[in-house]
């Protein structure tokens, strides 16, 4: 079984949870991304790893031309009943199935670093950007400084199974992601941090935006969903409001890179 099944059965699992309580959450990360990436009216643009497609959406408002790729036959079909004229494909960031130089802007928002090959994923997202194009890479920012993250791994880390140590550095650290892209054919032209709140409207909302994501489900089929639930209610305690509202302030790492021909 390939990286993109594996991942998509477990972040496909309670796909529509993640369209309906998730994405919404992340639409100020999402903004921004329109402005640090340059879109535009008559963008071509390709999302990898495009989820239900919330991206996808603010771009197409913004007169891009939109195409999308994901590991989740579930949510690839969420993204298709709101973008019924996008093409969005179901496969590997290893192997993208669309031509080269096929895009203006390709972006992949906390997606490349889950490719089983990160550095083939990047040669991938160079192959299919037009040579004047940009790649837009998004990974979360040091734990310390990502409240959700920082909720999200103090309750499920202990109800994970085991995962093998990895040799390569985390993409948050300085330097990382533009060592893999200068290997892949990118050149970094700017980088920097984006600050963004992720907040949802009550605690119930939280649970359950939480609990669609794929590292959930492994946490859930590995300890049991009540055991889950209950880690994530105690986790989320100290970010709820006085209005009941959940709001975690997080900090992302960015990388902005040009293909190299």
């Amino acid at each position: 079984m390939g990286t993109a099944a594996i991942q998509g059965e477990w972040w496909g699992a309670k796909a529509r949870d993640w369209a309906e309580f998730q994405e919404p959450a992340w639409r100020p990360v999402f903004e921004n991304i329109m402005t640090l990436a340059g879109v535009r009216r008559g963008n071509t643009l390709l999302d990898v790893g495009c989820g239900a497609g919330g991206l996808l959406v603010l771009a197409r408002e913004r007169g891009a031309v939109v195409a999308g790729l994901d590991a989740s036959e579930a949510l690839a079909a969420i993204a298709r009943q709101r973008l019924p004229d996008a093409r969005i494909e179901i496969g590997e960031m290893e192997e993208l199935p669309f031509a080269d130089g096929a895009f203006d802007i390709v972006t992949g928002v906390n997606a490349f670093q889950f490719a089983g090959d990160m550095l083939r994923a990047l040669s991938e997202a160079a192959r299919v950007c037009d040579s004047s194009g940009t790649v837009f890479m998004l990974v979360w920012g040091q734990r310390e400084k990502c409240q959700l993250q920082l909720a999200a791994m103090s309750a499920l880390g202990p109800l994970l199974p085991p995962s093998p140590a990895s040799a390569t550095p985390p993409p948050s650290n300085p330097g990382v992601i533009e060592a893999l892209m200068g290997k892949a054919g990118l050149e970094p032209t700017d980088d920097g941090q984006l600050d963004a709140t992720i907040a949802f409207p009550d605690r119930d909302t939280a649970l359950q935006a939480f609990a669609s994501a794929g590292i959930v489900t492994r946490a859930e089929r590995h300890s049991g969903a009540n055991t889950v639930r209950d880690a994530l209610v105690d986790a989320i305690a100290p970010y709820v409001r006085a209005d009941g509202q959940v709001a975690l302030a997080n900090q992302f790492r960015w990388v902005r890179a040009r293909p190299v021909r």
